[in-house]
């Protein structure tokens, strides 16, 4: 069968990577041309945008960048519409996302959304652009499944895909990462600043004020496969380092992590690393993210929302600052690290067992 498949972020690269490598197990005869990133390009096919020229985090950076996200909806369908495929998956990504599902439903090309928008944080009017567009909904979060049954729509609960990700990781020898990688002795705090440029901007200095305050470790940025090692290199010294598509190996060598909100903060929990989340964004982007999102929702972190509380600190505009962040910082690496890695542990249980991918393949490839 012929596969189209987007994927808009990082996330979704993996995500979408995981998935192909999947599909072409139950159908060998599988053909791909896709949206996303490097690790979907590794699978084969035919990668017609990357990721990072897709990424625009905000609203205001979403109007300021209008022209060129229509152009892109409309090349996408004219692409769809040339290469005919006999299923479109989406993988998150929603405000693009769902504009092509209504598109593909009206070519009578089979919609498949694998890993739902989180519905829970925007108006639930989104559920009914589903209802008429998508043909199945594959969800990896145990609470989604009972959400959209609410509202009529029969989705199927396939796992999370970063247990596969994470559970066919090599074993990782932290002093030989250090030597690989020009590190020091020191203990790691890992800093994943986000895959954007602007969030990264954004992040980084924030997050290294801290680091005058722990001269007993190194911090070590986890560099985003989006971004070129120049666009680091202001931010590296003698004690803060940079490592490049190297994210997990990095997190299961460190002590702690400072982590940008997003998919990045439950890969982390899943590697058993005690963390504090921390967002700052446009201060208008987050005014009005506030009004319309986060008044439905308690948290912006996915390890708290899929716990339905408090385990990890979320740091979020104003309140992130250095002196929270080192107050958080000493709370993670002394008194509250036992509390957080039982968390974890349960998380883990909630989760479910790994296999996602293969879930999802054979929803998708064998109807």
């Amino acid at each position: 069968m012929k596969y189209y498949i987007i994927a808009g972020e990082a996330s979704g690269d993996l995500h979408g990577s995981n998935l192909m490598k999947a599909l072409k197990n139950q159908d060998p005869k599988a053909e791909f041309r896709f949206w996303g990133g490097d690790l979907m390009n590794a699978q084969g096919g035919t990668l017609v945008k990357h990721y990072r020229d897709l990424a625009f985090m905000g609203f205001v950076e979403v109007a300021q960048n209008i022209r060129t996200i229509f152009k892109n909806i409309n090349f996408c369908k004219k692409d769809i519409e040339q290469y005919r495929p006999d299923v479109l998956v989406l993988i998150d990504y929603p405000g693009f996302n769902l504009r092509i599902a209504a598109f593909a439903k009206s070519e009578g090309i089979k919609v498949v959304y694998y890993n739902s928008p989180q519905l829970l944080a925007w108006k639930e009017g989104r559920v009914e652009k589903i209802k008429k567009y998508v043909d199945e909904m594959l969800v990896i979060l145990p609470f989604e499944k009972d959400f959209y049954k609410k509202h009529g729509v029969d989705a199927h609960f396939v796992g999370h895909p970063l247990l596969d990700a994470i559970s066919e990781l090599p074993d990782v020898n932290t002093d030989q990462f250090k030597k690989d990688h020009g590190l020091n002795d020191k203990e790691i705090i890992a800093l994943l600043p986000g895959s954007r440029k602007q969030e990264v901007e954004k992040m980084l200095s924030i997050m290294l004020s801290v680091r005058d305050y722990f001269p007993e470790y190194q911090f070590v940025i986890a560099g985003a496969p989006s971004l070129t090692k120049d666009f680091y290199q202001n931010y590296v010294d003698e004690n803060v380092h940079f490592v490049s598509n190297k994210t997990y190996d990095l997190l299961r060598c460190s002590k702690a992590a400072l982590v940008t909100s997003g998919t990045a903060t439950l890969e982390t929990a899943l590697l058993n690393i005690p963390e504090v989340v921390c967002y700052k964004g446009n201060r208008i982007s987050y005014e009005i993210g506030k009004r319309l999102v986060m008044k439905n929702i308690s948290y912006i972190s996915l390890v708290n929302l899929i716990m339905d509380r408090e385990v990890v600190k979320e740091l979020i505009q104003n309140e992130l600052n250095t002196e929270n962040l080192v107050q958080e910082l000493k709370k993670v690496l002394g008194e509250n690290r036992s509390r957080i890695l039982s968390d974890y542990e349960e998380l883990r249980q909630k989760l479910g067992a790994s296999g996602a991918s293969v879930n999802a393949a054979k929803l998708i490839a064998h109807p």
